[in-house]
Order: structure tokens, then sequence, then C-alpha cells
């Protein structure tokens, strides 16, 4: 969500300051409408959608919700949470289906805003849900385009429908007519028409997209928009609802760089909702747009639900009930490593589901830094063993390590890092399957006795009585002393209550060896 990085840095800087303050005056509230406003112009909002949002947040802040909250600056936040919400579109609408197939999608927008990449990605996800969609090329006017069309198809592993070989030859309306009855007959249950765009909006651009909306009465008509457009939004918006209408906004590019808050103003203005998000140039990334979850990463709250629903389309149940069970038979090995690291890459990128998790945004610059290559070179080197020596890495040696680094392009020393990491990482995982508490390197188990005998030793010392009377004293911290005998010994874990015993050369060796002094 790079696009609102810089007035989702500026919004959480706002709130920070509010969060020092026990009670909001009336110019405490003014100063944050003030910067809210700030931040949304300098993001490219539309101002008509600027001047209405913080007019309600100022009216909904000074009212009587925030004078009687426990904490005002919190409910100062969750208002603009839900005004953000509420000009994003409110609640998340999917796509229509027709109630007797083919369902007709019709695709229109400006050239170059990511029509055609985005009919691919929308026919591979159509395809995981169980329909046969068909792509119809009817973008006969750009150079190429109707290549570019059977690649996409070809690589989302959809039918395509195009007679005409495009480059100014070919009826885009005949084709599109055409392409509904081929859908009909070959019983494909969506169609996805990708139409002509423009460099901007003219009168040809509105007739050719009005004709095929006629011809083929399309059940949705999805206007896709280039995040980073500007405040050119709105006007390309509004132009193309008069001209053509649609029923749905696509948000493309939306992990670009550039400030984005135009984009945002759609909805408001057209009052047609948001239906996707495209978030990258591969085919898989395409989200559903929910404009709760949006508010909430703009306002660097997080978006756990998204999260979570890649992580269970990513990972197979089956497979991680096997994974826990080689675990806890001590059975893990480095072909199960390899298919974990597999499955973490299906997620997509690590910078993206850092990014989702809440307060990230004030590590923006860590996750920048992060090399997603070390993935890669971990497969490497793990791929770069036999089979046996991945079910077994007590076979490698210095020789095979020296061929496993030759093998995988990297040195021996990665290799050495790797393996290390994967031991600790075993020896941690098989601690929790059993229900153990793991060793964390330089601190010893959780729980262990002795770990903080400090505040142990403190409390024993209130233990006694506290009487004035020395006999009445000495009596009682006897019968203390009886019970203390007379208790079980050992905790609940299953530890000696005694002291903790000083660790073994073996202990230290194994420490040393973790921290890299060999």
């Amino acid at each position: 969500m790079a696009t609102f990085g810089t007035l989702s840095d500026r919004l959480t800087e706002t709130f920070r300051n509010l969060r020092t303050k026990g009670k909001l005056t009336p110019a405490d509230v003014d100063g944050t409408v003030r910067e809210i406003r700030r931040a949304l112009l300098d993001a490219d909002v539309a101002l008509p959608v600027v001047k209405e949002f913080t007019a309600k947040v100022r009216e909904r802040a000074l009212g009587d919700e925030v004078n009687r909250a426990l904490n005002p600056a919190q409910q100062v936040v969750q208002i603009v949470n839900e005004e953000l919400v509420a000009i994003l579109g409110g609640q998340q609408r999917r796509l229509q289906f027709a109630k007797n197939p083919p369902t007709v999608i019709m695709l229109a927008g400006l050239q170059g805003s990511g029509k055609t990449t985005f009919a691919g990605k929308l026919a591979k996800q159509l395809e995981k849900d169980g329909h046969t969609p068909l792509l119809v090329a009817c973008d006969l006017q750009r150079p190429n385009a109707v290549n570019q069309l059977q690649v996409v198809a070809q690589q989302a592993g959809a039918a395509i429908y195009a007679p005409q070989p495009g480059n100014g030859v070919g009826n885009p309306v005949q084709v599109a007519r055409d392409g509904v009855e081929a859908a009909r007959r070959q019983q494909h249950d969506v169609v996805i028409i990708d139409t002509a765009g423009r460099l901007g909006v003219d009168a040809e651009l509105m007739k050719q997209a009005s004709d095929i909306r006629r011809a083929t009465e399309p059940d949705e008509v999805l206007f896709v928009i280039d995040a980073m457009i500007g405040q050119d939004a709105v006007n390309t918006a509004k132009a193309f609802q008069d001209g053509v209408d649609f029923t749905g906004v696509v948000l493309s590019k939306l992990d670009g760089d550039a400030r984005g808050g135009a984009a945002l103003s759609v909805a408001s203005v057209t009052g047609r909702p948001i239906i996707y998000a495209s978030t990258g140039e591969g085919l898989d990334d395409l989200e559903a747009f929910h404009p709760d979850r949006m508010a909430s990463r703009i306002l660097d709250l997080g978006d756990i639900l998204t999260l979570i629903e890649q992580a269970q389309a990513a990972f197979d149940e089956a497979e991680a009930l096997k994974v826990a069970e080689k675990l806890a038979n001590e059975q893990f090995t480095l072909e199960d490593f390899l298919d974990q690291l597999q499955q973490l890459r299906k997620m997509g990128s690590m910078k993206k589901m850092l990014g989702m998790l809440p307060g990230m945004g004030q590590m923006k610059q860590q996750i920048d830094d992060i090399d997603e290559r070390e993935l890669d070179r971990t497969e490497a080197i793990v791929r770069s063993m036999t089979p046996a020596e991945r079910r077994n890495p007590k076979l490698l040696n210095g020789s095979r390590r020296l061929r496993i680094a030759r093998g995988s392009g990297m040195t021996v020393t990665d290799v050495n890092q790797l393996m290390q990491r994967f031991e600790q990482a075993s020896k941690m995982m098989k601690t929790v399957a059993r229900g153990g508490v793991p060793n964390i390197p330089g601190m010893g188990p959780a729980g262990k006795p002795g770990a903080s005998s400090k505040r142990g030793n403190k409390h024993k010392s209130r233990g006694g009585s506290r009487s004035g009377n020395p006999a009445k004293r000495a009596a009682e911290n006897a019968g203390l002393a009886a019970q203390a005998a007379a208790a079980p010994t050992g905790s609940g874990f299953g530890l000696g209550a005694g002291p903790a015993a000083p660790p073994s050369e073996t202990d230290l060796a194994e420490l040393q060896k973790m921290l890299g002094n060999r």
C-alpha cells in the first residue's frame, strides 16, 4: 500500500500528538482537523471530499461522544476511521452474477490504466472460484493490444476470443457481440470484454464504449483507474460516468509510490463502489476491496483479516498437520523446511505481509531494507543438497558443505549459517510441539527456577511474621516453617524447586556455537 504511505504517515503523526493530551479542547480539535485537511489535500484528495470529510470529523469530535470518552484521542481516531470508511464506499461490494449465464463484464478506462492486465487477473481469480471465464479482445486500436491479451490469457490459463488481429483492423462492437455468443455456445459462464482506451477522454472513445455496452448489455461495467493519476481521476471518472456509466471501480497500481489520494475520491464523487484493488504486476496481485480494511491500513491500524485470508489460501491444512506430527516425533527435516518455505512464498511479498500488521508504519525503513532474495538463496542451498542430506543433516561434513556452496553459488559460511539457524529453529519447534517452553539463547528456558531469584528472595523476606511481640513472632515463624516443610516440592511444570544448577560445559559450548563464536 505504498500509494497511501505519505497520507498514512501524516495522519499517524497527527494522532500521535493527540495521545499526550488527557482532555481535548476545541483548539486541539481544530488543530487536528487542520492537519488532517492538509494531509488529504497533499495526497490529492478532491477538495469537495476533503471539506465534507473534515466537517463531519470536527462536528463529531466536538460532540458528546468524545467528551464522555475515557480516552478522547482514541475516540477521535475511531471517528476518522469511520469517516474514511464512509468515503471509501461504506461496505464491500462483490461482483453481481447473472441468473442466466453468461455473466458479461465490460472493462472501461483510459489507455495505460491497466485494463488488459486486470482482465487476466480477474480471469485467474474467477477460475479459482470455479468459473469458466472467456476473455474477449475488443481493443483493436492500440498496437499489439490483442497480442498482449493473448499472452495474459495464457498466463492466467483462461480461454480467449480474438478473431481480429487489431492494430486498427476490425470492428470492436461486432467482436464484442460475437464474443458473447461464442461464450454461450461454448458454455463459458463469464465473459470479460477488454475495450480500447485513449490517452484522454474524447467523443470517439465514449461512442465506442457506449456502442459496446448497448450491443452486449453487460451485467457489470468496471471502470479501471490508475491510482497514481492525480487530481484528474475525479474528472475522468465523471466523464466515463456521464458517457458510459459504470457499476463499479477498480483501483490499479495501488503499489505505486505516488500520493494517490485522488483515487479515494472516486467512490464518494461518483457514488459507485470500489470492487477490486490491484496491488502488483503479478496475476495473483488482486484483492477484493474492503473499505474498512483499507481505512485501517491508511491509519496504520493493520489489516489482520486480509493477512489471515492470504495465509489460509496459501497453506494446506493437511500438510500443516503432517508437519506438526513430524515436529512432535522429531522427524522435521530440511525437505519439510523447504515445503514450508515454498508455502510462505505463495502468500506473496514479505514486505506486503509485514505492512498489514498494526503499527508497522513506524518501521517502514526496516521493512524496506528486507531483502526478499534471501528466500531464494536459502532455497538454492537446500536444493543443492541430495535427498539423503536433506533428510539427515548430520551427513553434512566439510566436503559436502563445500560442494553445496559451489552448487548454490553461495559460500561455505552461508551454508553453515543456514544449518545453525535450522538446528535452532528445529529445537525450539520440537520443544513447543511437546508443550514445553523453548530454550532462548542466553536466557535459558522461561520459568526456570532461579531465573528471577532477586524477585523471589524479595518476596521471601516478607513472608515471615511481622508481629511486634518477640514470643508470638517466633511461634508464628515456627508454624510457617512447618507448613513449608510439609508442602510438596517442585513446580507445576515438573521442575525441581531447588536452586538452579550452574550451566554445564556442553551448555556453554552450545551457546557459543549459536552466537557464532566457534
